[in-house]
């Protein structure tokens, strides 16, 4: 279906809103999302375009990041190995499992995230605690329990992505000594890895809108350059603050979808 040039330019400037939240925190398919279905996509053709164009954001937010990312290799390959497995399922199932599947149990999984946001500084404290007392050494890649929770959050980010980031943020700073900012920056990675995975599914197997494809592509590129210029600078509370808040709208516009 052809856009008109005010579908064009909505959809690009959500593209760029995507592209600079997702940088920063996540969330970024509740801007484009909305959009593409206003255009008239069918929600599934809508969902594997937005895919498809997010991806270029998510590159471009973690070569953004790329100076956070140094001494995270090891990290970011044994995590990243859980989010491709957790992205080519989760594209899978939404091409076989109804909406409504999913629909129900992501506003939970969003609020428990947030909890976790909110409670991670004590939380880090009472484990650091915990360590000292027992004398273990912290672990720098968060263990199974880690690999597991990120590579479940995966499944759920190739099926809709909306607030993967947020989630993976609260999984990593509960059970990784790091700082917000380094985290947020392996976040960037996975979620390029996730939308990489489910994009190149898609591309075999389901329907996409190519000019919604390419506009939000664009958009979230330059996007995650901005995202990753603003998130920086951010201190840890204030960046929380704008977790806690983003995730707050996401519950609400999928509770009222």
């Amino acid at each position: 279906m052809a856009l008109s040039i005010w579908e064009i330019l909505a959809v690009f400037a959500a593209g760029v809103g995507a592209g600079t939240i997702n940088t920063i925190v996540g969330s970024g398919t509740l801007i484009t999302f909305p959009v593409l279905l206003a255009t008239g996509l069918p929600p599934v053709t809508a969902t594997v375009s937005n895919a498809l164009g997010l991806i270029p954001g998510s590159i471009s937010g973690a070569i953004g990041y790329r100076k956070e990312l140094a001494g995270q290799r090891r990290r970011v390959l044994k995590l990243g190995v859980g989010a491709a497995i957790g992205g080519l399922c989760g594209a899978t199932l939404l091409l076989a499992l109804p909406s409504t599947a999913f629909e129900t149990i992501v506003p939970v999984l969003v609020a428990l995230a947030l909890v976790l946001v909110i409670l991670q500084p004590r939380i880090s404290k009472a484990v650091q605690r915990r360590r000292e007392h027992t004398g273990t050494t912290p672990r720098t890649d968060g263990g199974p329990l880690l690999f597991v929770g990120l590579t479940l959050a995966s499944v759920y980010g190739g099926y809709f992505t909306a607030a993967q980031g947020i989630i993976y943020l609260s999984l990593m700073g509960m059970l990784v000594d790091d700082t917000m900012q380094r985290l947020n920056a392996v976040k960037n990675v996975l979620a390029a890895v996730v939308n990489s995975i489910a994009a190149l599914f898609f591309l075999f197997v389901a329907d996409f809108n190519w000019t919604a494809v390419v506009l939000i592509a664009v958009g979230s590129a330059i996007g995650g350059q901005i995202g990753a210029k603003v998130g920086r600078r951010l201190s840890p509370t204030v960046l929380r603050g704008l977790i806690v808040l983003v995730g707050t709208a996401a519950i609400v516009q999928l509770l009222l979808r």
